[in-house]
């Protein structure tokens, strides 16, 4: 969230492997970087129009990490990761191939969003042969190309019809966003519109968060109370004054519902499988009881700050495997590893109390309200069963809990506990 309107970076920082591992930095033109992975990730021979599809893509995924700042947000010194288990492949020193580079020079200011959206798509892909995931395939990109389509068409057949370029983009330097002086009563400016809007998206999954109206760019009272409510929500110091502290939890959090909205969507093709224990999973793992752990992490990843970013893809491998050391940790179990019956419990219990609190509420999530009702059903299935098969009481953290939701209706107090 650099700015109101995205805008191309003269350059971008590497990670040069996966966000926590020990790796060197290094910070290339934004262009230089473009042609860089799309020489990594496809095939020079390819159609043109599948070529241009995939840089789109490149692009746009890249911009979204940019332009959310998803790492720097968190401490990191950097834009993205080489690693495509998180990000896109880049190789520091390789070479480029000469048509690649032709395109990107074209298109490098263009990118993806969907009408009626501000940020760039976060536009995943992958090569569609030895793996999926629900973004474009590369392979089937260029099948589609062989057979007549053009860029923006094959776009759309797996990112949908609601998707449009922008083109001609602005450039700017590739700094922080904190403005570098605190945002207080009666401030103006874009930087006050940009913390209106980030605010007014996180109350959304936070109603005790006042939205403010209108969003003008003027640091009004109303705002600065909505700031305070947020500060003390967060355990910030509650001065109503949007420091750098502030600011990037701001940011994190609005980075964090998104993506909650994201997980919510790919969380639905999910429901009609089966939740339970089944066999101890580890390193080496393959298959849809790895995804479904996977999932139920990434969710809480949004909500512990302990536990780190996980993707989701069906094969536990090492990151998946500190993902659930650092559960273990957070949640007091032992540090194997390994998920066995306990470990998947405790998971599907904290997963549980979230689910129920947010992915259930229609007024955050519209879209969940046109879910069949069977979806209800099962997960309705899903927490009596897993009660009653494990008959012990669901436990600390997220488990049943109101998180997230409204007032409950009556006040909370020493000893005060949930019913039931």
């Amino acid at each position: 969230m650099a700015a109101v309107i995205p805008r191309i970076p003269t350059e971008i920082t590497v990670h040069l492997g996966a966000p926590n591992a020990s790796a060197a930095n290094v910070t290339v033109p934004f262009v230089s970087y473009l042609k860089n992975v799309a020489s990594s990730e496809v095939y020079p021979t390819w159609e043109p129009s599948a070529l241009r599809a995939n840089i789109l893509a490149i692009t746009s995924f890249a911009l979204n990490r940019v332009y959310t700042e998803y790492y720097r947000s968190r401490g990191y010194p950097f834009d993205i990761t080489s690693s495509t288990a998180y990000d896109q492949a880049y190789v520091e020193g390789r070479n480029i191939f000469e048509n690649i580079s032709q395109i990107v020079d074209v298109t490098f200011d263009t990118y993806i969003r969907r009408r009626g959206f501000v940020e760039p798509l976060a536009a995943k892909f992958c090569n569609g042969t030895t793996s999926t995931c629900d973004g474009l395939s590369q392979w089937g990109s260029q099948a589609l190309a062989q057979q007549g389509l053009n860029s923006l068409e094959i776009l759309r057949r797996y990112y949908g019809d609601d998707i449009e370029l922008v083109v001609s983009a602005p450039q700017a330097e590739n700094i922080e966003s904190y403005p570098g002086t605190a945002l207080r009563l009666a401030a103006v400016g874009r930087d006050v519109v940009t913390m209106q809007a980030a605010l007014n998206r996180i109350s959304q999954n936070y109603p005790a968060i006042p939205k403010i109206n209108p969003v003008n760019g003027i640091f009004t009272a109303q705002m600065e109370q909505t700031v305070r409510q947020f500060q003390q929500i967060f355990n910030l110091t509650a001065d109503g004054i949007i420091g750098r502290a502030t600011w990037y939890a701001i940011i994190r959090l609005y980075i964090a519902v998104t993506r909650l909205a994201e997980l919510h969507a790919e969380g639905q093709t999910y429901y009609n499988n089966a939740w339970e224990y089944t066999v101890p999973l580890s390193e080496g793992s393959t298959g849809a009881q790895v995804t479904h752990l996977q999932y139920m992490l990434a969710v809480l990843g949004d909500f512990i700050d302990a536990l780190p970013t996980l993707p989701i893809n069906a094969s536990f491998g090492p990151e998946t495997r500190q993902a659930v050391l650092a559960f273990q940790r957070w949640y007091g179990l032992p540090q194997t590893g390994v998920v066995e019956a306990n470990d998947w419990n405790a998971i599907y219990d904290q997963f549980l109390g979230i689910e129920g609190a947010i992915f259930q509420d229609a007024a955050l999530f519209p879209a969940a309200s046109g879910l069949a009702v069977e979806t209800a059903a099962l997960w309705k299935f899903s927490r009596q069963s897993a009660a009653a098969r494990r008959n012990t009481p669901q436990r600390q953290g997220f488990a049943a809990t109101t998180r997230q939701c409204q007032y409950p209706g009556y006040v909370l107090q020493l000893g005060s506990q949930d019913p039931g």
